[in-house]
């Protein structure tokens, strides 16, 4: 039998009957071109780029095509999607090139991380078919609602196994400090050097796209580039900072 190791998806391009609009998300500049294609060549992608870039959108719809719960969460976690429609229409929209299609991992999404603490405070305490704490156990054992989103992100991601999966990070940073930002780095580390996971991440943190070992790409005038971390736009803005905050804050609070 036929051994493969992540990447396991291998492209991301348009489908040669796509149904593309002129409306959002397609009118964004990533996305307003015939060339569309994202390549993951490495078992970790870091995604970077502004707000508005379409980072998140593009996530959705590879976690919605994979089978994950459009708000977070994995193939199990299935609950209320709506406001979901950008990310659903691109994802139809497009033709995913698999090495070997794989389905279990996790959809993190920082912003709606309250709302699947809570789908699963509801499974525990009111579905039958889950015994009760069975859906705390990847968790620590107790309700992430009980947990800050740090613990509870960490104690998830440490408990991942070496199967093969795929997981989608959509700016995990916003709830981990910069020290757990490099707790969050080793991990990452652990279940991808092996080759049995697949991680791709969008972030703003400089801290997060210096890992070593990922291949890291930026949005940048509506087409991805491949970039050595200190070569993007965020590290370069916080260097300047750090280095001579003076120089920044002069220009932002000047006296009219």
């Amino acid at each position: 039998m036929a051994q493969f190791s992540a990447p396991y998806l291998r492209s991301i391009r348009w489908h040669p009957d796509a149904d593309r609009s002129d409306q959002y998300p397609f009118s964004l500049p990533l996305l307003d071109r015939d060339d569309f294609e994202l390549q993951f060549l490495k078992p970790v992608t870091i995604i970077v780029g502004e707000n508005g870039s379409g980072k998140s959108t593009l996530l959705e719809a590879i976690a919605s095509h994979i089978g994950f719960a459009a708000q977070g969460g994995s193939k199990n976690h299935v609950y209320a999607s709506e406001g979901h429609d950008p990310a659903q229409a691109l994802k139809d929209a497009l033709r995913f090139s698999w090495n070997k299609k794989v389905n279990n991992g996790f959809f993190f999404r920082a912003e709606s991380f309250f709302n699947f603490a809570s789908f699963l405070d509801d499974k525990n305490e009111n579905d039958e078919f889950w015994p009760e704490g069975v859906a705390y156990a990847p968790y620590g054992g107790k309700s992430l609602n009980k947990q800050s989103h740090g613990e509870a992100f960490l104690s998830f991601f440490g408990s991942r196994g070496t199967g093969q999966a795929i997981y989608i990070l959509d700016e995990p940073e916003a709830a981990l400090s910069p020290q757990r930002q490099l707790a969050l780095m080793e991990m990452i580390y652990a279940i991808a050097i092996n080759g049995r996971a697949q991680v791709i991440l969008a972030t703003h943190s400089p801290l997060l796209t210096a890992m070593p070992f990922a291949e890291l790409l930026s949005i940048e005038n509506g087409a991805f580039h491949e970039r050595h971390y200190q070569t993007t736009d965020h590290y370069k803005l916080y260097r300047r900072f750090f280095e001579a905050p003076e120089t920044i804050f002069r220009n932002m609070f000047r006296e009219e």
